[in-house]
């Protein structure tokens, strides 16, 4: 299980890093709000974990950056800051849980099991959307303006995999570790075959275009 933690104190996000990875969690850290936002477009996470007082965007507005995507996260947010009003602008930024510091570990691991035990439940949304195309992940039928788009079984799993992560930038290792469930073979131009693939069913001849290349980094779907 992935968690990003956004924390600005290194002694604080060290011991928040052990103690999950003690669990068997795999955690990244970013010390800043900027920092933060990239981590979290560059692949996806079970969990975020977000201080509120981080130099260049605030864990808030980063929490609205995050909810303003349509990728499904838990966000628990951890602040000093304790009063209701505080409480209140994180909740309405998005954030599911609110800790204030100090706070005992455990009882953060028990919140966060909590909060990705709730998503796990809830389940993923039957339907995947983006502008005018539609993936249904009941019938695995793919629609673009109302015309079914047939695709093989790899297509298929690699439009899902850029639909769930929709608006955040997908990588090459990323692809090849959830999609083709294998190790990244640098030599190999496999995925961008399958993207060129994709963009001939999916966005020839309709528009908005929505597979983009942001180079040296990956993919990403937009509709903008």
């Amino acid at each position: 299980m992935k968690v990003l933690l956004v924390e600005d104190e290194p002694q604080l996000a060290s011991f928040v890093k052990k103690g999950f990875e003690h669990e068997g969690y795999e955690l990244t850290v970013g010390y800043d709000g900027r920092a933060g936002w990239s981590l979290y477009q560059q692949q996806p996470y079970d969990l975020v974990i977000l201080d509120v007082n981080l130099p260049y965007l605030n864990g808030v507005e980063l929490c609205r950056h995050i909810r303003a995507g349509r990728h499904r996260v838990p966000v628990l947010m951890l602040t000093a800051l304790d009063s209701l009003a505080d409480k209140e602008a994180g909740f309405e930024a998005g954030a599911d849980d609110y800790l204030a510091k100090p706070f005992a570990f455990r009882e953060l691991l028990l919140r966060a099991r909590a909060l990705t035990k709730r998503y796990a439940e809830t389940g993923a949304p039957q339907l995947l959307q983006l502008a005018d195309l539609e993936l249904n992940l009941d019938s695995k039928i793919v629609t673009r303006a109302g015309q079914r788009i047939d695709l093989t079984t790899r297509e298929y799993s690699l439009l899902e995999h850029l639909l769930l992560n929709q608006g955040r930038i997908v990588s090459r290792v990323d692809i090849a570790e959830r999609v083709w469930e294998v190790d990244f073979d640098t030599t190999t131009n496999i995925i961008d075959v399958y993207i060129g693939y994709l963009r001939k069913k999916v966005d020839r001849g309709f528009e908005p275009k929505l597979i983009y290349t942001v180079v040296g980094m990956g993919y990403v779907m937009r509709d903008q």
